[in-house]
């Protein structure tokens, strides 16, 4: 078990935190004392619902409308964070989008789209929270990520791109903070089951095989990953430096 005692009084920055695997991050930090931005973009009500569970919680939460996929938009969210809380410690970006074509059928403007709102808002992100992380000598940003980084999925061409872009991103922000106490991982959830799926054409399909290659049985869970999140914001986990975790029930192992 993680000593969790340090995250009280931390502040996260959360993307996309309204729902889903987002909601589940927020919560949980939450629980452990965290201040906590929940981030949206179209769901007010959710975001102001999930608000309100962590303080249930234990933790202090504000709501901040903002598209992480526009650089102002990112870079604001981290900003009025630090402005409520006095500063940032962690920065969590799990906000997902995507157009879901195939490759042969992408254009520039789901191109630009998908890559923005999942991969260039972690790096304009971690820019802004990285300043008040270095003057307090302590840090962790988390990128969220899926195993079409790697694997090829049907419909996923570039939203694959861009998850593999988060891998080799916090690769990068990893060598750059650690020197300045700043821990940068990713986490790689299996199938989840949440609303995004909604969105793939080929979902039942998804389910079904997801399922079927699984060997623990079952889907993980948001707050199986949230539990993995918050461990790698603990100092038991700070020699853990530029990896990507996975959290999959065994889905990867097989041929």
């Amino acid at each position: 078990m993680g000593n969790f005692e340090i995250l009280k009084g931390k502040t996260a920055v959360i993307t996309g935190s309204g729902r889903g695997i987002g909601r589940a991050i927020a919560l949980e930090l939450g629980s452990h004392g965290a201040n906590v931005a929940v981030n949206y973009l179209r769901h007010k009500d959710q975001a102001e619902q999930t608000a309100a569970d962590v303080e249930a919680a234990g933790g202090k939460a504000i709501v901040v409308k903002a598209h992480v996929g526009e650089i102002e938009g990112v870079q604001r969210l981290v900003r009025e964070a630090a402005d409520a809380f006095g500063g940032v410690d962690i920065f969590v970006g799990n906000a997902a989008s995507g157009v879901l074509r195939p490759v042969l059928e992408q254009e520039a403007m789901g191109w630009d789209w998908t890559l923005n709102i999942n991969a260039r808002s972690i790096l304009f992100g971690a820019q802004a929270a990285a300043e008040s992380m270095i003057q307090r000598g302590w840090g962790r940003i988390i990128g969220i990520t899926s195993f079409g980084s790697h694997r090829v999925l049907p419909e996923y061409s570039v939203v694959g791109v861009s998850k593999a872009a988060i891998e080799a991103l916090i690769r990068y922000l990893a060598v750059e903070l650690a020197p300045h106490g700043i821990i940068c991982n990713a986490v790689c959830p299996g199938v989840v089951e949440t609303g995004a799926l909604d969105f793939f054409p080929s979902k039942d399909a998804i389910l079904a095989e997801g399922l079927r290659r699984t060997p623990a049985g079952r889907f993980v869970t948001p707050e199986e990953v949230a539990k993995l999140v918050a461990w790698l914001c603990t100092d038991d986990a700070k020699m853990i430096v530029g990896q990507t975790i996975t959290v999959d029930g065994g889905y990867g192992l097989l041929a």
